[in-house]
């Protein structure tokens, strides 16, 4: 037997306030991770052109969404 089922407002409300948490936790990883290394990431992604540095920072950020999705999922 199916569920019942949330007013499409209150889904829609559900789906931006997760939404948002998850875009500022991502934001709070990303400046986390920038304190805790020794180099300034951005120096070295955008004046030094340090392609490593930058596929690095890619798959952090990836991996932190990965992880920030399935924690909000789980909580339902």
């Amino acid at each position: 037997m199916p569920a019942a089922q949330a007013p499409l407002g209150r889904l829609l409300l559900d789906v931006a306030l997760f939404g948002l948490s998850g875009i500022v936790l991502l934001i709070i990883g990303y400046y986390l991770w920038e304190m805790i290394t020794p180099y300034n990431l951005r120096r070295e992604i955008h004046e030094n052109k340090n392609l490593a540095v930058a596929i690095v920072a890619g798959a952090f950020v990836i991996g932190m969404g990965i992880v920030i999705a399935a924690a909000i999922v789980s909580v339902r």
